[in-house]
């Protein structure tokens, strides 16, 4: 049974822009199918997802990227400086109208989410870089998301303190955490790394 799901979980994590795309697609036609996908249940799957992330790291990735905080600051510079520059050139180059400028500058204007923690689990990359610069471009999203709508689109948007902390702890914090303590507790076990082998193609299904 674990390699028949290994191999799909290879199979899912080799295809991965081919599914999504195909779901994106069905949902564009049949958006009820996914409107059950807010709130809490929202913040369960984005749960998952770093959990099963959280699964494969340990604490010595975490003691590595102590010793690099340039490198966390290198990547949040360029996040909060490449994103609204790309969405302000698009706004320009394409002439868009008012109301789709300032949601665009707005998506440039947010630090990253767990979108960009999964890809970086999928192709094998940094995956507690990615998870550190994803904390650390959020708490600073406070302060930087504000003052770049601001000046770019000449709007104010408010961004709730409190809700962000919440949702950064609930959703990426919390579950690497509960990941990492049970790669801990059950790496010397011969079944945990098969059962970590499946979590890719999970984190992708989820």
């Amino acid at each position: 049974m674990l390699k028949i799901a290994q191999k799909f979980s290879d199979f899912l994590s080799s295809k991965t822009s081919i599914f999504i795309i195909i779901i994106a697609v069905i949902t564009f036609f049949f958006p009820n199918m996914f409107i059950w996908v807010e709130g809490n249940t929202q913040t369960a799957i984005l749960g998952i997802i770093m959990l099963t992330m959280g699964m494969t790291l340990s604490l010595k990735d975490f003691q590595i990227l102590l010793k690099k905080p340039l490198d966390i600051g290198i990547g949040t510079f360029a996040q909060y400086f490449f994103m609204p520059l790309i969405a302000i050139s698009f706004v320009h180059v394409f002439k868009l109208p008012k109301e789709i400028s300032i949601g665009l500058i707005l998506v440039g204007c947010c630090p990253g989410g767990v979108s960009s923690n999964i890809m970086s689990f999928l192709c094998k990359g940094d995956v507690a870089f990615s998870v550190g610069m994803t904390t650390v471009s959020t708490l600073l999203a406070r302060i930087m998301t504000p003052i770049l709508v601001y000046y770019l689109a000449k709007e104010s948007v408010n961004v709730d303190l409190l809700g962000m902390f919440k949702s950064v702890l609930i959703v990426t914090i919390l579950p690497v955490i509960i990941g990492i303590t049970l790669n801990y507790i059950f790496r010397k076990n011969k079944k945990f790394p098969k059962i970590c082998k499946i979590m890719p193609g999970l984190s992708v299904w989820v």
